[in-house]
């Protein structure tokens, strides 16, 4: 068992404790990117970064959405297939299927999505709340729906998507092991 270091977060450069959503530059701009069909984005401030997919290593006692864990330079960072935690069919890998490096809580995880759409600013004035009536599984992970260029955007807080007690004690243990 390797014992965590209490030092600052960086990957590939970039030092994950001082993102903020705060960050002008970064308020208002989404990274979005195509999940069963349905186009969905996070927070860019949220991204570490983006990487193809690679092998993966399962975890004994991962929840089905939970692929496992990938070493990336160094860093152990648990994996989560989006669709497979939304309840629709597990990820097919194809050429543009690919994991988004998250910052969550000053913890990477990754995101298995079909492919990535683009970076954009997204106004406050064109993101709707969610609508009440539904109790679907996917709407306890939205933040909002947007709407740009035509396109309908189901926005995602990417804290929500892992942080149910059963996911967080599974990803600490992992963190822990590796």
């Amino acid at each position: 068992m390797k014992e965590q270091a209490q030092s600052t977060v960086t990957l590939f450069g970039v030092d994950c404790e001082n993102l903020s959503a705060e960050n002008s530059e970064m308020k208002g701009k989404f990274l979005s990117f195509w999940v069963g069909g349905q186009l969905f984005a996070v927070p860019i401030a949220d991204v570490v970064q983006i990487v193809g997919v690679q092998t993966i290593a399962p975890v004994p006692g991962f929840p089905d959405y939970g692929k496992g864990i990938i070493n990336l330079r160094g860093n152990i960072i648990p994996v989560i297939d989006v669709s497979l935690r939304l309840h629709n069919r597990e990820t097919a890998c194809h050429e543009r299927t690919c994991i988004i490096v998250t910052n969550i809580r000053r913890a990477l995880i990754g995101f298995i999505v079909d492919a990535v759409d683009e970076v954009a600013k997204i106004e406050s004035e064109n993101i709707s709340p969610v609508p009440q009536m539904t109790k679907d599984t996917e709407a306890k992970f939205l933040t909002g729906i947007a709407k740009r260029n035509g396109k309908v955007i189901l926005l995602l807080k990417p804290e929500k998507i892992v942080m149910d007690e059963e996911t967080v004690e599974i990803f600490d243990t992992a963190a822990k092991e590796y």
